[in-house]
C-alpha cells in the first residue's frame, strides 16, 4: 500500500507541478500580448452589399478634370454673395474677417485659374479603387532615379480636416527625390502614397452610418495590400494622425514605423491633473522638459480657452453636421471662410490679431483657393464634417487609442504651433516605442503644407534610425 501511494503520488506531483508552470507561462504570456483592433470587414456602398460576385479591385488612373459649366457656375455665385461688414477692428477674433473676405473672393473671381490648377493637382499619378462598396481615390508617386543598392521605403501619407491630399504636393518631392532637393545622399527614398479620406475630395462618401476612424484605416490597409506592399510605413496629422495610429493598431505587423504631427491625448484622471499642477513649479518632477513647460503653460489659457475658441466648428460637426454643411455646400464664399479661417489660427495662434489672418505670409492665395476647390468642385464639405460625428459618436473623448496602445516604432514632430502640445511623458502611455521625439523650432497644424523641408527631414531621420534598429 505504501508503495502504491508513492507511486501515485510521484506521478501527480510532476503533473500537477507542470499544470501550475502551464498556467504560470500563460499568465506572463497574456500579459505582454500586444492587443489589436480587429480588422473585421465593412460594406459602405449604397443599398445592402452584392450577395454574389467578387468586388472589382481593378486600379485605374484618374485625372482630375474641369469644364465651362463648372467655372461658370462657380463664377455666378461668386458675383451674387452677400457680405456683412466686419466690426471695426476685430481682426480675426470674430472669425474671417469679412473686408479681407472680399479681397479673398476678388482674387478668386478674377485672377485664380483653376484650369491651371487642375493641371498642376493632375502633375502626380491619380488612380480610383474600390474597396468596401466605394470609390477611394490616391495619388501614388514613385522616385525618378534610386541610388544603387538603396531600398524604396513605401509611404502612406494621411491628410485631416479642412486639408486635402493636396497638403502633400510640397513634400512629395522632398521624399522622392531626396538628393536633389539637398536633404540627403539618397540612403532613405520613399514612394509616396497619398489617399483620400473617404468622404473627402475625389473618394467616394460612405453611403452607411458609422464610418469612422477604423473603418478609414481598414480600408488603407487594404488599399496598401491592393498596392501589393506588405510592410511599410504611415504618416499623419490631424485626422490621418488618429487613421494612422489606428493602422498600426490594427495590424502592427505590417507598419514598418508610424510617424506624427499631431498627438492629441486628453488631460484626465487625477494623477494628471496632479502632474499638469505640480509641473507648474517643477516640471522635471513630472517628467517635463523645459520645452514642455514652454508649450503648455499658462494652461488655462493655452489648453481650455484657446481649445474651446478654436473649436467651435467641432461640436457643430460631431453632432449636427448636415445643417451648417447644406449652407456650406450651396455658398463657395462661406465654404471659403469657413475653411479658411482654420489656416489661419491652426498656423499660427497670433494670426487672430491680424486683419488679414496672416494667410499670405505662409501661404499664396492659390494655394488656399485650390484646397478649398477641391471641397467645391467635389460637393464633399458635408461628407467630410460627418466623418466628426461618426468618430465622437463611438469614442466621445476620443482616448480609445489609450486603451489599446501602440507598439510600433513610433516618430513624433511637435510643432509649437499645434493646437495643443502633448509632452513626450504623456505620449508614451499610448505609443509604447517611440524612437524619435521632435521640438520643432516653427510651424503648425498644418506641417506639411507649411513646412515641408523641416517635415520631411523627420520623417526621413526617423525612418533612418528604424531601418538601423
Amino acid at each position: 500500500r505504501s508503495f502504491g501511494y508513492s507511486q501515485k503520488h510521484a506521478i501527480l506531483v510532476p503533473a500537477a507541478a507542470l499544470g501550475v508552470g502551464g498556467m504560470l507561462v500563460y499568465w506572463l504570456r497574456s500579459r505582454h500580448k500586444i492587443k489589436t483592433i480587429e480588422m473585421s470587414d465593412g460594406w459602405w456602398g449604397s443599398g445592402e452589399r452584392p450577395m454574389k460576385g467578387k468586388e472589382d479591385e481593378s486600379i485605374r488612373p484618374f485625372r482630375i478634370e474641369t469644364s465651362d459649366k463648372e467655372i461658370e457656375d462657380l463664377h455666378r455665385r461668386l458675383d451674387q454673395t452677400r457680405y456683412t461688414p466686419h466690426v471695426e477692428g476685430a481682426a480675426f477674433h470674430y472669425g474671417f474677417n469679412s473686408s479681407y473676405l472680399q479681397k479673398v473672393v476678388a482674387y478668386w473671381r478674377n485672377q485664380f485659374d483653376w484650369r491651371k490648377q487642375v493641371e498642376v493637382l493632375n502633375k502626380y499619378p491619380h488612380f480610383k479603387t474600390t474597396i468596401e462598396g466605394i470609390e477611394i481615390h490616391f495619388i501614388h508617386v514613385k522616385p525618378s532615379y534610386v541610388p544603387h543598392g538603396r531600398a524604396v521605403q513605401p509611404l502612406l501619407m494621411v491628410h485631416g480636416w479642412p486639408g486635402s491630399f493636396y497638403e502633400f504636393y510640397k513634400i512629395i518631392p522632398l521624399l522622392t527625390e531626396p538628393a536633389s532637393h539637398g536633404l540627403n545622399e539618397g540612403d532613405v527614398v520613399f514612394e509616396v502614397i497619398c489617399p483620400s479620406i473617404p468622404g473627402y475630395g475625389f473618394s467616394e462618401a460612405p453611403h452607411k452610418q458609422g464610418f469612422d476612424s477604423v473603418a478609414a484605416a481598414r480600408i488603407f490597409h487594404k488599399l496598401m495590400n491592393r498596392l501589393g506592399f506588405k510592410e511599410y510605413y504611415l504618416q499623419g496629422g490631424d485626422w490621418g494622425s488618429r487613421i494612422t495610429t489606428n493602422m498600426a493598431q490594427m495590424l502592427p505587423q505590417c507598419v514598418k514605423g508610424l510617424h506624427l504631427n499631431l498627438v492629441f491625448i486628453p488631460v484626465r484622471g487625477l494623477r494628471r491633473i496632479f502632474s499638469v499642477m505640480l509641473g507648474a513649479y517643477a516640471p522635471w518632477l513630472v517628467g517635463f522638459t523645459q520645452e514642455d513647460a514652454h508649450r503648455i503653460y499658462p494652461f488655462i489659457q493655452k489648453n481650455i480657452y484657446d481649445v474651446l475658441r478654436e473649436s467651435g466648428y467641432l461640436h457643430i460637426q460631431a453632432t449636427k453636421p448636415d445643417t451648417a454643411g447644406c449652407g456650406l455646400n450651396d455658398s463657395p464664399v462661406g465654404l471659403a471662410a469657413y475653411i479658411l479661417e482654420k489656416f489661419s489660427t491652426w498656423t499660427n495662434k497670433s494670426f487672430l490679431q491680424r486683419d488679414d489672418g496672416g494667410l499670405e505670409s505662409k501661404y499664396t492665395l492659390d494655394e488656399l483657393l485650390t484646397n478649398v476647390m477641391i471641397y467645391w468642385v467635389t460637393a464633399s464639405i458635408v461628407s467630410s464634417m460627418r466623418f466628426y460625428k461618426e468618430n465622437f459618436t463611438k469614442d466621445p473623448d476620443l482616448n480609445a487609442i489609450s486603451r489599446i496602445g501602440v507598439y510600433v516604432p513610433t516618430g513624433i514632430a511637435a510643432f509649437p504651433q499645434e493646437i495643443t502640445h502633448t509632452p513626450q511623458v504623456w505620449t508614451k502611455e499610448a505609443y509604447k516605442n517611440i524612437i524619435t521625439y521632435s521640438y520643432m523650432p516653427r510651424g503648425g497644424h498644418f506641417a506639411a503644407f507649411e513646412e515641408p523641408k523641416l517635415l520631411a527631414q523627420d520623417i526621413m531621420n526617423f525612418v533612418r534610425k528604424v531601418e538601423h534598429l
